[in-house]
């Protein structure tokens, strides 16, 4: 163990303009080096650490305060690591040893209402930027000791907190085994928000499909874990991350388990046929108006071509236009005040749909079916979900171009056959349905009834499959 020499100390604390260094003297002569950060303690509990100590010194500085945990120093790094965590460095006279009393300053906003998953009814609390607090909402509805909590540390320039928690005894091993590595073998500086994280323990990180489920909702974690998933939450952002995941975990909502079953059966496959709409509406206008004309009805050929018969632009530059448009909007009402932006987007939807046709660029058909097409992303409940949607929509839009209604069937099978080869903590992420387990269809394309759900789903192969306790008889 080497000597840690205020002189050294000192020198890696020079330009620190909140750096304080106090000298106090105790009743028996010794004197006492206090140094601290004070941006990052809370002055409240300063001067009732310091002062029992200086009163009441005895033979060392452990002895002396017996009310907070003391931690004893052995390295210059580690003595550092501890200033900028918020302690209070004592210098023992007697021994000659650093040691760290732990006062961060816990700045935090109130609980708030969750604004990216918001819901009805059910539970209004949502994550905050403070840690200790986030682990504190998932405890109180999960009051059991083996709800483990593993701690670790990534980034070399921000010392980024990252805890990893799970169900003893209830999450199959090999989840904790893969997660666990994989933030061991993270090395980067910075990590600042838990996408950051989420980033670097994807098993397909050029996929435009999230394989790790981000939710500010406690009671979302909370249900994760009680079905044999685990949940890493990250220092200074209020989102967590939930794994393994599937494709279809995307698509329900905490909602889902609070209307009647048969209310969220009927909502949850509206979800997947907005998405498909979403991607598919406008290349299939741009195919049937393109390449496929005599497949549509006489009544509906007329009303298009009446619709089409000014426009100077061909079917793909006129729906490119309009879909870049409404990305633009969407995406400046989302940068603007939030009372600014709700009349951003109404007005400028109509505004500009309706200056569109009159000027002759784009056709009533196609304005309809935008208008559809962009409410459709909305039921998606998963905002990364929707984002990627974007991108598939342009994609096969450019397939329709070239292709017609044959290059967006290719373009679902190519989607899909990635859908299939993708994993999440080495998982399937079409599971249940590749590989099959019949008994998970219950919670899947609809939401059967709780009583129902007896087992936890069998993709996730769980320690205690059984959701109801089995007495015996």
């Amino acid at each position: 163990m080497t000597a840690i020499s205020k002189e050294a100390l000192m020198q890696r604390l020079s330009l620190l303009e909140d750096a304080e260094i106090i000298d106090r003297e105790t009743p028996d002569g010794l004197r006492l080096t206090f140094i601290y950060l004070g941006t990052l303690i809370d002055q409240e509990r300063l001067n009732e650490s310091i002062e029992p100590i200086v009163r009441s010194f005895q033979s060392s500085v452990e002895k002396s305060l017996t009310t907070v945990k003391i931690n004893r120093l052995s390295n210059l790094e580690q003595t550092l690591q501890y200033l900028m965590k918020g302690s209070v460095l004592v210098h023992d006279p007697s021994s000659g040893r650093w040691h760290a009393i732990m006062l961060p300053n816990l700045l935090s906003r109130a609980i708030e209402t969750s604004e990216t998953e918001t819901i009805m009814f059910g539970p209004k609390d949502s994550f905050s930027e403070q840690l200790e607090q986030n682990i504190l909402l998932i405890r109180r509805r999960i009051p059991l000791t083996a709800l483990k909590t593993e701690r670790y540390t990534v980034g070399s320039l921000t010392q980024t907190t990252v805890v990893l928690m799970y169900i003893d005894g209830l999450i199959n091993p090999e989840f904790v085994a893969v997660a666990k590595k994989k933030l061991s073998s993270i090395d980067f500086d910075m990590f600042l928000d838990s996408s950051h994280v989420a980033a670097f323990m994807e098993d397909h990180y050029h996929s435009i499909f999230p394989q790790y489920l981000q939710t500010d909702r406690p009671d979302s974690c909370a249900y994760a874990l009680g079905i044999g998933k685990l949940v890493i939450l990250v220092n200074n952002t209020p989102f967590a991350l939930v794994a393994p995941i599937t494709l279809f975990h995307l698509f329900q909502s905490p909602e889902d388990y609070i209307n009647r079953w048969l209310v969220a059966s009927f909502l949850r496959p509206l979800r997947y046929l907005s998405f498909l709409l979403s991607i598919t509406l406008i290349p299939l206008y741009v195919a049937l108006t393109t390449h496929h004309y005599q497949m549509l009805p006489l009544q509906i050929l007329y009303v298009i071509i009446e619709s089409r018969s000014k426009l100077p632009l061909s079917p793909f530059w006129e729906a490119f236009i309009i879909l870049v448009t409404l990305e633009i909007i969407k995406e400046a009402s989302l940068r603007m005040p939030t009372k600014t932006s709700q009349n951003l987007g109404v007005i400028g939807g109509i505004v500009i749909g309706q200056a569109a046709v009159a000027a002759g660029f784009a056709s009533k058909v196609l304005i309809v079916l935008a208008g559809i097409s962009a409410i459709s992303t909305f039921l998606v409940p998963n905002y990364l979900v929707t984002k990627s949607s974007l991108l598939l929509q342009f994609i096969f839009l450019i397939l329709a171009t070239y292709l017609g209604v044959p290059g967006i069937l290719l373009g679902l099978v190519a989607m899909f056959a990635h859908l299939n080869g993708l994993t999440s903590l080495n998982q399937p992420y079409l599971a249940p349905v590749s590989p099959f387990y019949w008994r998970d269809w219950v919670d899947l394309f609809v939401r059967g009834p709780l009583h129902a759900m007896r087992n936890r789903p069998e993709a996730l192969r769980p320690l205690n499959k059984y959701r109801m306790n089995r007495r015996s008889k």
